[in-house]
């Protein structure tokens, strides 16, 4: 029974692991629906949920030294399923586990439409290849009130969503900054990197593309789909393949391959995505808000806070006897930080049309 049980809790496993994948690979992220595509399977995937509680309760079982197998995964997961519960022969546990497999139905099902309350709070650790606009509205509405970013950004909202969201506020962020430095949006958060060490690759990235005129909702989506893809194993862009040869082309010259530490060096600089492929949304949205915090850094650099004196007044009023406290310095800086979110939620707002 102990065995049997055990097998029970991995197939169980297994179904929620099928059905949480038709969340964060939905077929509307595919690029096709054709017939034996992978959009098409998920469809079919999808379309399963409606057989999964009847095939815990009717499951196929050998008949004759043969069985209906489904190639469709959450319906054959459920179907394993089935069978653990008919080999226990337990009333009371098939209806104990179809009661808790309704409700992982209805978390996905829920999580779909925006709603991560209950049982879908799974889905904020989760990387989903597609945005929900309920999400990003959240998202957005966490970064108006704070736009440094707040612990609720990472625990109460889609990562992926919320990625969106921040892209559209680090645009903001680093507009602000560069109309105060002098320095192009996308050059912003590369220089904060010389102020403090910042993951400053995917955000100037961010940037670039936004420049270009895509929209964050692109942008995000396709970064994340891109490293979702070499988590898989897969090339995420057939494109990639010429920009590799380009680099390896360029660096080879000057490196010595026969060097394991350069041969090291030189294969570390080819990467597949920017993103961790592990945690892909996580770990640009984590990316992004330090981008944010890098358009901070370069606006502080640049601006005195407005009614302040400014650095030749603090000399002088030193050289008068009086010593400035730690309290003149942190009003000085709260009024910096006031000025600087003031800003980016105005330019935010110019752009608001284009993040939902």
């Amino acid at each position: 029974m102990q065995s049997a049980a055990q097998r029970l809790g991995e197939l169980l496993t297994e179904l929620s692991q099928a059905l949480w994948r038709c969340y964060t690979h939905p077929a509307s992220a595919a690029p096709s629906l054709e017939v034996n595509t992978a959009g098409w399977r998920r469809e079919g995937d999808r379309e399963a949920f409606a057989k999964v509680l009847p095939a815990l309760a009717k499951p196929n079982l050998p008949d004759n030294g043969t069985m209906l197998v489904s190639y469709i995964l959450v319906e054959e997961s459920a179907h394993r399923v089935g069978r653990a519960l008919h080999e226990i022969g337990s009333s009371a546990l098939t209806t104990q586990v179809t009661a808790e497999v309704r409700a992982e139905l209805r978390a996905v099902e829920q999580a779909e439409l925006g709603d991560l309350s209950g049982r879908g709070k799974q889905a904020v650790v989760l990387t989903r290849a597609d945005a929900s606009p309920a999400q990003v509205a959240a998202a957005d509405r966490l970064l108006h009130k704070d736009p440094l970013g707040s612990g609720a950004l990472m625990s109460d909202v889609d990562p992926t969503s919320a990625a969106v969201a921040a892209a559209h506020w680090l645009h903001a962020a680093a507009t602000v900054a560069a109309e105060e430095s002098g320095l192009e949006p996308e050059q912003v958060v590369l220089e904060a990197d010389n102020i403090e060490a910042l993951p400053h690759e995917t955000p100037t990235l961010v940037l670039e593309s936004l420049a270009s005129g895509m929209s964050p909702h692109a942008v995000i989506t396709g970064l994340v789909r891109g490293a979702m893809d070499v988590a898989e194993g897969n090339l995420p862009d057939i494109d990639l393949l010429d920009e590799l040869s380009g680099r390896l082309e360029r660096l080879a010259p000057h490196l010595d391959l026969e060097d394991p530490r350069q041969r090291e060096q030189l294969i570390g600089s080819l990467r597949l995505t920017p993103l961790d492929p592990s945690r892909p949304a996580l770990n640009l949205l984590e990316d992004l808000l330090s981008g944010i915090h890098g358009c901070w850094l370069i606006y502080q650099e640049y601006v005195q806070p407005p009614g302040s004196s400014d650095a030749q007044g603090d000399a002088e009023e030193r050289e008068g006897g009086e010593e400035l406290d730690d309290a003149y310095y942190e009003a000085r800086h709260e009024e910096l930080v006031a000025a600087f979110i003031e800003a980016v939620r105005a330019e935010a707002a110019e752009r608001h049309e284009r993040l939902l």
